[in-house]
């Protein structure tokens, strides 16, 4: 007879679910370990690293099983780095972190050694809280600045634009000048700024970033006016748009900065709302006063 705790099929496949979920990890960290920037990073990056490695051979003790990696998730973790940066990345490790400390307090009763693993999820928690947040979050301000500058002005103007001049293609060439200069002089207002605040950032990377902020959310507006004939679902679309840009950016920056996702959405998507309301009944009394018909 086994002197050894009996565990059925249930708990086997948790516990290679465990073992998949460390060996994973082990792979994602040695990958930004190579890639990030400052040797206090890397060292973090390495220690976690070899401690998800070890995790993976604890519990191949309890399975008796070799378990590969998820190579996808590698794949992924890997493309969000790029993408993204390696703060955003880590903060979502963060949350797989938290996770993995809950789970394996469920099982610590298996022995003294599965009690040490989730200490070490927890000092892995506190490590990736010291990391020093990347450049482009030092300008999140600025990036902040041109969307919802752009957001906010040109979806007003689209909508009055929509129902003065009523011709998508006259709209997007319209707003794409309108555009385009507006993302000049916000990268120039904001360079002005910046250099006349004392302070780390640097103003020609703060312009830049306020300048191609700008520039996408116009692309993203304009877009349906160039491949869509109904004016009316043109601007529906430049709105779904805009909402989608808002979402993805300040989740980004919920995530990376640790902030409340959903104050900051609706608030930028109330401010559009507002302002593309007033607009939209401007650009109809303004047609109905001069009588334009396009």
């Amino acid at each position: 007879m086994a002197s050894e705790k009996t565990l059925f099929d249930p708990d086997i496949r948790q516990l290679v679910g465990y073992q998949k979920n460390e060996i994973t990890e082990h792979y994602i960290y040695k990958n930004l370990a190579r890639r990030v920037d400052g040797v206090k990073n890397r060292r973090i990056f390495a220690q976690i690293a070899e401690d998800e490695l070890r995790h993976y051979q604890v519990w191949k003790k309890h399975t008796g099983q070799d378990v590969k990696p998820g190579r996808i998730r590698i794949a992924l973790y890997s493309l969000i780095s790029m993408l993204f940066g390696f703060t955003f990345a880590v903060k979502l490790m963060e949350g797989g972190e938290k996770a993995a400390k809950r789970e394996y307090e469920s099982v610590a009763a298996m022995g003294e050694e599965i009690g040490g693993l989730a200490r070490d999820e927890e000092e892995h928690e506190q490590a990736l809280l010291t990391l020093l947040d990347e450049e482009r979050l030092q300008y999140t301000g600025s990036i902040v600045l041109g969307l919802n500058d752009a957001l906010v002005e040109l979806t007003g103007a689209l909508a009055g634009l929509t129902f003065a001049l009523q011709n998508s293609r006259l709209v997007a060439l319209t707003a794409i000048i309108t555009g385009f200069a507006a993302a000049l002089s916000m990268a120039s207002s904001e360079y002005l700024s910046t250099k006349a605040e004392p302070g780390v950032k640097n103003p020609i990377k703060a312009s830049f970033y306020t300048g191609v902020a700008y520039i996408v959310a116009v692309t993203v507006l304009i877009v349906p006016y160039l491949f869509l004939q109904d004016i009316y679902l043109s601007l529906a679309f430049a709105f779904v748009g805009a909402f989608l840009l808002i979402a993805l950016f300040n989740f980004y920056v919920s995530v990376a900065q640790g902030v409340p996702f959903r104050s900051r959405f609706l608030e930028m998507a109330g401010l559009i709302v507002v302002v593309s309301g007033i607009s939209f009944l401007a650009g109809l009394a303004i047609r109905y006063f001069f009588g334009i018909t396009v």
